[in-house]
């Protein structure tokens, strides 16, 4: 690892925009054994902004669209893995780190589909991965990304299927979900110091309630409009199945199951322990 890391634990928290991340990254980095970016001044002290050695999400179609340009989808493969671009993203992110401190903390949104290459840039890093219902993440994203529901619900499975694929080429990684987040934070929070490395410590964090329900009250809201009825009900035909296997469902939005995906489940069924 890099001499300024030696003796750090990296952790890397990824997950869609609009999926939980910010709120798990500051409850990570307000622990007193860790650090993460505070004020540095780029949209929501995202890590991706503040390095030079890969593209940022919005060079790739940005939030809700940025999964399908295979080009985002980094591995131990890239040529960018090199003792050189470690060190630059060292000098990158050293600056806005509290170095004093044992765990340092970097989230941004495509780090759900970067994890093997940043595994291979920082071999023994952490990755603390946000899901949450595709729905609340379609009705979330519209505004910023302009596109439909139906691509919108693909992007989210693209995504989380590209995970589940890189899966097994992973150390330990942790996914958790922003429903269970909202059941009971400090259960969550909890399984999310431990993927961390840190002994748990108390938030204080009032999480709001509700949240999903009013998304899931857009999205049935819209079968008096011909065109967006037309788009979600492709979105249930066309994904469905595919949705199931993370525990959501389009059809019963409220559902929430243990996914049949096995490294899903897995994961989730460990940080419940």
């Amino acid at each position: 690892m890099t001499t300024a890391f030696e003796g750090k634990t990296l952790v890397f928290v990824g997950g869609l925009h609009r999926s939980g991340t910010s709120l798990l990254h500051r409850c990570l980095a307000e622990h007193p054994d860790a650090s993460g970016f505070r004020e540095t001044g780029v949209p929501e002290d995202e890590g991706q902004h503040l390095q030079s050695v890969y593209r940022p999400a919005r060079a790739h179609g940005g939030p809700g669209r940025f999964g399908f340009d295979p080009g985002a989808h980094l591995t131990e493969g890239s040529p960018l893995v090199s003792d050189e671009n470690r060190a630059k993203l060292a000098a990158d992110w050293s600056p806005h780190w509290d170095l004093s401190r044992r765990v340092l903390v970097e989230k941004s949104p495509p780090n759900l589909i970067r994890g093997r290459f940043l595994q291979a840039m920082f071999p023994g890093a952490r990755l603390v991965m946000m899901m949450r219902h595709p729905i609340a993440v379609a009705c979330a994203t519209r505004k910023w990304s302009w596109t439909s529901y139906t691509e919108l619900v693909e992007h989210w499975l693209v995504c989380h299927e590209t995970l589940i694929g890189d899966a097994p080429h992973l150390r330990d990684p942790v996914i958790l979900r922003y429903e269970d987040l909202v059941a009971d934070p400090d259960r969550v929070l909890e399984a999310a110091f431990r993927a961390a490395g840190l002994e748990p410590h108390p938030s204080g964090i009032t999480v709001r309630t509700g949240i999903n329900d009013a998304y899931f009250r857009r999205w049935s809201g819209r079968r008096w409009n011909p065109v967006k009825r037309a788009d979600t009900d492709r979105a249930v035909h066309r994904f469905e199945e595919r949705v199931r296997r993370f525990g959501y469902s389009l059809k019963q939005p409220g559902r929430l199951e243990v996914p049949p995906e096995p490294a899903m489940a897995r994961s989730l069924a460990a940080s419940e322990t």
